[in-house]
């Protein structure tokens, strides 16, 4: 069987390019299931956490009975009582020990059988039951639930985490699960946020009883080299993995399907030749960087479900959009709500002792995201649209046009605004201006080692060609020099000979316009607005 680049549901080594999780599993059963552990595997979407409960599934059945469910399988309706949760739950739990093998083995399937024999049932009873499974069954039982949070919209499933928590807590007492495993989105203590209106949340503390659970499922550089190389073994490309392995991450940071999404692109371009005459040519910079646009452009479940987090949690999306649009520095705290939120969707991580967007495709994404919103009602949006013509040519984007316009336009159209307004909105309405210039052919990120109040780099990708802009608020002459030189050793960093330099200045004495500075051997064409 051909193996593909997966980014729907759990990946399979047999059918699937993917990173080995040996060492992963290894550490979830040592560290915790051997020590009895209940804990939560909480990551944001599609970030290998079913990949992840379906292999150790595997791994552990040498020493466990693990009994495996996916609160999916649970209809809405199920949830509705207490009576109808514990039958469907009974039903379930009996068809995955049939499915494990396990039908036979009256010690773990009389219980429950006895249990749906009877027109009513408690979540009492449903305890009941799993205790004499477990008192009974020949190895310690192990319970792994997936998706853990999409019922976490009702009582029921409150009662019933209440009881799994005495249970478990009882253990020495009476006989209950060895170990216990919850997946989803939503930690334990945050689980409320999904039953009250936003003003009322407060954290579900009283269930809180989770071991720490800190392990990275991000794909490191190596690992996606390592599962590069699987393909490479298969279609002989010719690609430099290592090159292409950093690339990838430099774009995701690891996040799992977003690595995996930029493969499957790729693989597509190099077998259908639609952009690349040669397979090695695709599975390049050149590639990657198309690759990232084409998904950008798509309607994606991941970023979907990012919009409707942000457009949920308003002081998220602050934090999101002060970030990247003022450069503002946050202080991370996991204590601060908001930023625990954003860390539990994937959204945000902590940088150098402050919040920061997870991943470049991320800052990317968001850009588009807010842009599309403010373009709406947006005369500088609505002005680089219409001066686009100009700025190509031969598919070249010339870049000291752009700035050379844009500095004429906002001189006439902001030059009155107070220093406060330029200072927060003189970059975001750069970038407001440059969006449909750059829109369907190139891209543009923000990088982060650089982002402050003071300055932003912004990284514009077009057709293959970079060019680096550095966007400044002006804080007098010796700190614009220091800026000059900055730019410099950045383009050294990136290759390149020429760079753009923007200032805001609030000097009254200030002289618009453009100009052409040299620093050794690097031009700068410098822009004061």
């Amino acid at each position: 069987m051909k193996r593909r680049f997966n980014v729907t549901g759990s990946c399979i080594p047999e059918r699937h390019y993917m990173v080995r999780l040996e060492e992963r599993l290894r550490k979830i059963k040592e560290e915790f299931v051997d020590t009895g552990s209940y804990f939560v595997i909480n990551r944001g979407r599609q970030y290998g956490k079913t990949t992840t409960l379906d292999a150790l599934k595997t791994y552990l059945q040498e020493d466990y009975i693990v009994l495996s469910l996916d609160f999916q399988q649970i209809a809405t309706e199920d949830f509705a009582d207490a009576q109808s949760f514990v039958r469907a739950f009974a039903e379930v739990l009996m068809e995955t020990l049939e499915i494990s093998g396990f039908c036979g083995i009256k010690e773990l399937t009389g219980p429950l059988e006895e249990l749906l024999q009877k027109s009513q049932n408690r979540l009492k009873d449903l305890f009941a039951s799993l205790s004499m499974m477990c008192k009974n069954s020949p190895r310690p039982v192990v319970l792994m639930i997936d998706e853990v949070d999409s019922a976490s919209n009702n009582q029921v499933f409150i009662d019933f985490l209440a009881l799994l928590r005495a249970y478990y807590l009882k253990r020495e007492e009476r006989a209950a699960f060895h170990s216990v495993i919850l997946a989803g989105v939503y930690s334990i203590k945050n689980l409320k946020l999904k039953l009250r209106p936003e003003s009322e949340h407060q954290y579900n503390s009283p269930w809180n009883i989770a071991a720490d659970f800190n392990m990275d499922f991000s794909f490191s550089p190596v690992q996606i080299e390592g599962m590069l190389a699987e393909y490479e073994q298969d279609y002989h490309t010719g690609m430099e993995l290592q090159a292409v392995a950093k690339e990838i991450y430099a774009y995701t940071s690891g996040y799992p399907v977003l690595v995996s999404l930029i493969c499957k692109h790729l693989a597509k371009m190099a077998a259908e030749g639609s952009y690349f005459t040669e397979p090695e040519r695709a599975w390049s910079k050149e590639g990657i960087e198309r690759a990232v646009g084409m998904i950008l452009k798509e309607s994606t479940l991941l970023f979907e479900n990012m919009a409707k987090q942000l457009d949920t949690y308003k002081a998220l999306y602050k934090i999101v959009e002060d970030i990247l649009y003022c450069g503002k520095r946050i202080p991370f705290s996991m204590e601060e709500n908001a930023i625990n939120l954003g860390v539990m969707f994937g959204f945000i991580k902590e940088e150098n002792g402050h919040v920061a967007i997870a991943n470049r495709m991320f800052e990317m994404c968001l850009l588009n995201l807010f842009m599309a919103r403010e373009a709406i009602d947006s005369d500088v949006y609505t002005q680089g649209g219409i001066d686009r013509i100009g700025f190509i040519k031969n598919n070249q984007l010339n870049m000291d046009l752009v700035l050379k316009k844009f500095v004429e336009y906002f001189t006439e159209i902001y030059h009155e605004k107070d220093m406060k307004f330029v200072e927060k909105y003189g970059r975001k309405f750069f970038l407001l201006y440059l969006k449909p210039i750059i829109n369907g052919t190139g891209n543009y990120y923000i990088e982060a080692q650089t982002r402050d109040e003071r300055r932003t780099d912004v990284i514009v990708d077009y057709l293959g060609e970079q060019f680096i802009v550095e966007l400044k608020i002006w804080h007098g002459t010796e700190y614009n020099e220091r800026g000059e030189e900055q730019l410099s050793s950045y383009l050294d960093y990136y290759n390149k000979k020429k760079g753009y330099l923007l200032s805001f200045n609030f000097n009254k004495n200030k002289v618009t316009g453009v100009k052409e500075i040299q620093i050794g051997d690097k031009t700068i064409v410098e822009a004061v607005v």
